[in-house]
């Protein structure tokens, strides 16, 4: 049945079930001063109260099964509500047409007959509502025998009924079976008796699964059964109390104790989100509110006002000016009260987003945008606690909560790019609910929701910390963006600094110290020249041999600012150059790559190069492998090795690898590393071929 059908026929069902209970209060009232059978239903205050409750049953009904068709809890309470209608309009109705005003209205006998067995099928529909709430299926697969024995008592007792309704067809109000009945009414009223006294035994089995219920459900299916299962049981002792005693008190209590059960499961449905129906409660409060509001004013100016100076069109245009003009102040009040009924003090949901929404399209630092996110949450969940959790590098570390107390949790380890156990972290360990953030499919956060122990997240409150953490993924994205932007800078800063500090080092160990030496040793020859000539010779070769060897050491420490190899020959000979140095053996396989820009070829030599000496330190390799190739639009490299590997979700980069993913990113580039433990490391990188 489609979702519309289904909301037709619910209305339907409801509104008829309504219409008929208040067309038998209308008839009662009118009969209120006739003599009627003891049996019947007269102008008393348990006849009228008794209906009264009974409106409850098709309202609610209604209610569920305009929501959730697929539960038959709602179409259970339906089929109830219209027998409960249709057994009071059938009471009201023949006892008007057959004892009040005999012959005034038609079928009096076949509204009797009606009336007189079609009470059995609601009074026996109410095991059915212990079996089955909330989630309209039994609490477990071994109660169907109770299911099965529930049916066949609704049956036999509905067919008993039927007959011996059949059989009373002349004398309607009778309280036993005509004398002179057949063998077959007789059977019937002693299969009625048996039948009867079985009905309170389906309302003690039903009671005791409703209870193993309770004992197994947990969250918000607990709370939702708290209050129902105390009105269960109480519903279960008034009835069978009425049920031996048939007296009015009795019938008053089980009225009072139907009250209380309707009661629990409002209290399911508003406090505790059951079938999730906070909209159309909304709606229901704010145009009865409307109704009431414009039905008022036209009450006292129209009928009250009209009373003492006369009805006139005046009085109803002055009504429908009033109603014009307040009526959208009325309507944003009504909405108001309404949404304190259904939420609460909390930020309705839209609120939430429309707001999150807003502060989204404004400029805020990143100081202030996770502050103002978690209080938004807390603001729409009513959670005592929220935090938001921000990815930084193999950790998820607390950025914000709220209340903003001073306290948070620890840094929380990630395997992989999965989210890991939350309530791991001390701090959250009875969060009620956690939310992954994410944005292109990668993990950058988590938004935590932590509640009272005893009320946990509803449904619709899942939902909005679902769709507030898609929402948050651009916002996780750009402050971690920022985050990174400001650590890689400082990385930067702080890599010039140590690369400046390393050039100093080597110029002063090395070619200063070779200079001063190559200084001191030509003044002792400019000494020997005229003493000594034969020893002034043998120093001047000397010399040569030494500034050579300086010249050679500044070589290197130009080589390593940028290689004149790598802007004469390109990349491909400047790897093959250092390639020749290193103490591991490698392997160059490269492809026609061609030349690019400097900084480019700078950015892979490098690379290599760093790669290549994590090799020789490190990982304990026999051999190693570099490739160059180009793929459109990037020039991708890779090292790789044999060596011992490591866990990359479980170490840390180093700086070195910290540099070489600075350096290519810096250049729009990326750099992957995967490794595993006694498997070797393969390091990939790649840059834009022509930036």
């Amino acid at each position: 049945m489609k979702a519309s059908t289904a909301r037709g026929v619910a209305w339907s069902i409801g509104v008829l079930s309504i219409a008929f209970m208040l067309a038998g209060l209308v008839f009662m009232f009118v009969d209120r001063h006739a003599v009627l059978p003891d049996v019947s239903d007269s102008w008393t205050f348990s006849s009228v109260f008794d209906v009264v409750v009974n409106i409850a049953v098709p309202v609610i009904g209604l209610v569920i099964a305009a929501r959730r068709r697929e539960n038959p809890l709602g179409w259970l309470l339906l089929i109830a509500g219209l027998g409960l209608g249709l057994v009071n309009f059938s009471r009201a109705y023949s006892l008007y047409a057959l004892v009040a005003h005999p012959g005034s209205l038609p079928a009096g006998r076949a509204f009797a007959w009606l009336s007189n067995w079609m009470w059995t099928i609601p009074i026996s529909l109410l095991p059915f509502l212990f079996l089955l709430f909330p989630t309209g299926r039994l609490p477990a697969p071994k109660w169907r025998p109770v299911a099965w024995f529930c049916g066949a008592v609704l049956v036999l007792l509905t067919a008993t009924a039927l007959v011996l309704a059949t059989t009373n067809w002349s004398r309607p109000f009778a309280q036993e079976t005509s004398s002179g009945s057949s063998a077959a009414a007789s059977a019937a009223t002693v299969a009625f008796l048996i039948v009867a006294f079985a009905l309170p035994v389906t309302f003690v089995l039903s009671f005791v699964a409703l209870l193993r219920r309770f004992a197994h459900a947990r969250g918000d299916e607990r709370l939702q059964l708290k209050w129902f299962v105390t009105a269960a049981a109480i519903v279960a002792v008034t009835f069978i109390v009425t049920f031996f005693t048939n007296t009015v008190g009795g019938q008053v209590l089980f009225d009072l104790a139907l009250v209380f059960l309707y009661l629990a499961i409002g209290i399911a449905i508003l406090k505790y989100r059951l079938y999730e129906i906070d909209v159309l409660i909304n709606r229901a409060v704010v145009y009865g509110g409307l109704a009431a509001f414009i039905t008022a004013v036209y009450v006292l100016l129209v009928a009250v006002i009209g009373a003492f100076v006369g009805a006139s069109e005046g009085l109803a245009l002055v009504a429908t000016a009033i109603v014009a003009v307040a009526f959208q102040p009325v309507r944003a009040r009504a909405q108001g009260i309404a949404n304190r009924l259904v939420y609460g003090k909390r930020a309705t949901p839209y609120e939430v987003l429309s707001e999150f929404s807003e502060r989204v399209a404004e400029t805020y630092s990143v100081e202030e945008v996770l502050p103002r996110m978690v209080r938004i949450l807390a603001e729409g969940t009513g959670a005592l606690r929220t935090e938001v959790w921000l990815r930084v590098g193999s950790e998820l570390r607390p950025a914000a909560s709220w209340p903003e107390d001073g306290t948070s949790g620890s840094p929380i380890p990630i395997t992989g790019d999965a989210l890991p156990a939350m309530a791991s972290a001390s701090r959250v360990a009875a969060a009620t609910s956690v939310a992954q953030v994410r944005h292109q499919g990668v993990l950058l956060g988590a938004l935590t929701v932590i509640k009272p122990p005893q009320e946990p997240l509803a449904p619709a409150e899942e939902k909005l910390l679902a769709d507030l953490a898609s929402q948050a993924g651009l916002v996780l994205r750009n402050v971690a963006l920022l985050a990174d932007l400001r650590a890689s800078r400082q990385r930067l800063v702080k890599a010039q600094d140590e690369e400046r500090r390393r050039l100093e080092r080597n110029l002063h160990d090395g070619a200063q110290q070779q200079l001063v030496a190559l200084s001191v040793k030509q003044r002792l020859v400019g000494g020997l020249v005229h003493t000594d000539p034969d020893k002034a010779v043998s120093m001047i070769a000397e010399l040569q041999e030494e500034t050579a060897a300086a010249l050679d050491t500044l070589r290197d420490l130009a080589r390593g600012i940028y290689p004149q190899i790598l802007a004469d020959q390109g990349l491909p000979a400047a790897l093959e150059a250092q390639i020749r140095k290193t103490p591991v053996p490698v392997e160059l396989r490269r492809d026609s790559i061609g030349r690019h820009p400097q900084e480019i070829e700078a950015a892979v030599y490098f690379c290599c190069l760093e790669g290549l000496q994590n090799i020789s330190k490190y990982a304990n390799a026999s051999k190693a492998v570099v490739w160059l190739r180009v793929d459109e639009p990037w020039l991708t490299f890779m090292v790789e090795d044999d060596g011992a590997g490591f866990d990359p979700a479980r170490t840390k980069l180093g700086t070195g690898l910290q540099g070489m993913s600075d350096r290519l990113e810096a250049l729009g580039g990326a750099l992957e590393i995967r490794s595993q433990p006694g498997q070797g490391t393969t390091i990939t990188g790649r840059v834009p071929a022509n930036p």
